[in-house]
């Protein structure tokens, strides 16, 4: 059943509890951590872990930061924080997921500083509960696959795009649950991601055949269904994703097929693009024409584009399955509650 929202989030955790302190008392002055670079650390995390995603990433190295950071006053370690994501954000091309774990890592640094009175048990609190927001983030992908699993039937023939980590893992728990099932894979253009999609499936036992990006019209009346994973679901339930998903999308609300879109919470994003114009524009020349020939041209494609909730038939994320109202009651309950 598809419900507009749900009682806890991965934000609602003790993550957010908290903390019996005494009054406010400042400790000695002291400066930030010097030469920390913000941006290697978030590249060494992902490098040491490909199975982490960028929110989580961009999360760790904000921890680590705090961690090798001192400051003497709220304002000061906002102050901090908020240059650190600028520089992230800036050093970080495709940067929409990025900035989803940024912002809602900021709000739990100002929940926390503003409920809280003793200045450096809040300090410890934070940096303590990092890793613990990041056991949680990664089990949440295992709990999509949960959740997930009663929309993949025996005999289904499945669309997925490019490479996403939570649409691997739902379907290698149904191959494993017993479930049999075949899957076609976009190559995905220019990056070529659905190729390591098919091997991942492929070493598992999955049935899979990869099919070039301008085919999906071909394929598309074959299939039951599509799952699609996410960059950033943003506040009208519609998402950001890999360069063909809105395409895919199109041809599957005309051909009457369900599509889902697979998404841990932590990539819900405060932004309400009207059309993938409306995104930051992380491929310039793609706008532009010219009579000369050009070196790598294709490299030069938008990565991203935008799907609206209305091609959507199902958000299925660690905290439900939504539909693109619930996005919005959630990131308001994130927000403001």
């Amino acid at each position: 059943m598809i419900k507009s929202a749900s009682p806890r989030s991965v934000y609602d955790t003790d993550i957010m509890a908290p903390l019996e302190t005494s009054p406010w008392t400042q400790p000695p002055d002291s400066g930030a951590a010097e030469g920390f670079d913000i941006v290697a650390t978030y590249r060494k995390f992902l490098d040491e872990d490909p199975d982490m995603t960028m929110p989580v990433a961009a999360i760790e190295s904000l921890v680590v930061l705090l961690s090798q950071t001192e400051p003497t006053t709220a304002s000061e370690l906002m102050d901090t924080l908020a240059k650190a994501v600028t520089e992230l954000k800036r050093g970080v091309k495709n940067s929409i997921s990025l900035s989803a774990g940024c912002d809602m890592f900021q709000r739990f640094v100002l929940r926390n500083i503003q409920e809280y009175g003793d200045w450096e048990a809040c300090r410890r609190h934070l940096v303590k509960n990092g890793g613990l927001f990041l056991e949680r983030a990664k089990a949440s992908r295992y709990k999509i696959a949960e959740l997930g699993l009663p929309f993949i039937q025996d005999d289904d023939t499945i669309l997925i795009h490019s490479h996403s980590r939570a649409v691997t893992e739902l379907l290698l728990l149904a191959a494993r649950r017993h479930i049999r099932f075949r899957v076609y894979i976009t190559e995905s253009r220019p990056t070529g991601e659905g190729l390591s999609s098919a091997k991942t499936l492929r070493d598992n036992s999955i049935p899979a055949r990869v099919i070039v990006d301008g085919a999906v019209g071909w394929a598309i009346q074959k299939v039951d269904k599509v799952f699609i994973g996410a960059e950033g679901v943003a506040e009208s339930g519609g998402i950001i994703n890999r360069i063909g998903t809105y395409q895919i999308a199109v041809l599957a609300k005309d051909s009457n097929k369900p599509l889902y879109v697979v998404a841990e919470s932590h990539k819900f994003v405060r932004l309400f693009p009207l059309s993938p114009f409306d995104l930051p524009n992380e491929s310039p020349n793609a706008s532009t024409f010219t009579t000369e020939p050009e070196d790598d041209e294709i490299q030069s494609s938008p990565l991203l584009d935008f799907t609206s909730d209305n091609l959507i038939t199902a958000l299925i994320t660690d905290i439900g399955v939504l539909t693109s109202s619930g996005v919005s009651e959630e990131l308001i309950k994130m927000w403001y509650d």
